[in-house]
């Protein structure tokens, strides 16, 4: 389906402002920059400013709803007859090939930004929990049990928390200096010990 001329328009203006935000936070520091003074760099009403981003913090983590659906949806989407570990395997290569932030890819100032900000990295931890929850209902819809059942909690836990430790080692990459060549050669390298040693585990299980 096509985008509409509104929505395209709701969009490009959501992503203005989150550009605008983001530049200003990167000048002078998360907690120094108010929503009324990125309202008027934007040149829209800060009531406007809080309609697209009713949390401060998602002005700069803009992409907080694909990041929380990201495994979720890697397990929807996936070919009929392939495994959930194999999906989410196959889908963090391709992201890392693509060097997607949501893998965590960013420029060291963008990483440096959301570090040193104890609300950005509150709000970059729910987001990764939010993701885990996310993924755990949908497991268990597929195997019709709640939402709450413990074993699909625990593997949701197991398989969301790989791709945490490995946002967090882009991260720390990306703080230490390395190049996006070297960060995503590491990546692919480290992404494919986490996922074999994950399934090595579940093997077990």
């Amino acid at each position: 389906m096509s985008e509409s001329l509104r929505d395209r328009k709701k969009r490009l203006t959501r992503q203005a402002i989150s550009d605008v935000a983001t530049r200003l936070f990167l000048a002078r520091g998360y907690e120094q920059v108010t929503i009324a003074e990125i309202a008027e760099a934007a040149g829209v009403a800060k009531m406007t400013v809080t309609n697209y981003f009713p949390r401060k913090e998602d002005l700069a983590l803009d992409i907080a709803d694909d990041f929380v659906a990201l495994l979720a949806a890697a397990v929807a989407d996936r070919p009929a007859g392939e495994q959930v570990l194999a999906a989410l395997q196959r889908r963090y290569a391709e992201a890392v090939a693509r060097r997607d932030a949501l893998v965590g890819f960013a420029g060291e100032p963008f990483v440096r930004l959301i570090q040193d900000s104890p609300a950005l990295s509150a709000r970059l931890r729910e987001l990764h929990e939010l993701r885990e929850r996310a993924l755990a209902a949908r497991l268990a819809d597929e195997r019709g049990t709640g939402a709450e059942d413990l074993p699909m909690r625990v593997l949701a836990a197991q398989l969301a928390g790989a791709y945490r430790v490995l946002f967090d080692k882009a991260f720390r990459l990306i703080r230490a200096g390395h190049g996006e060549d070297e960060v995503q050669a590491a990546l692919a390298e480290a992404g494919s010990r986490t996922f074999s040693q994950l399934a090595a585990g579940l093997d077990r299980s």
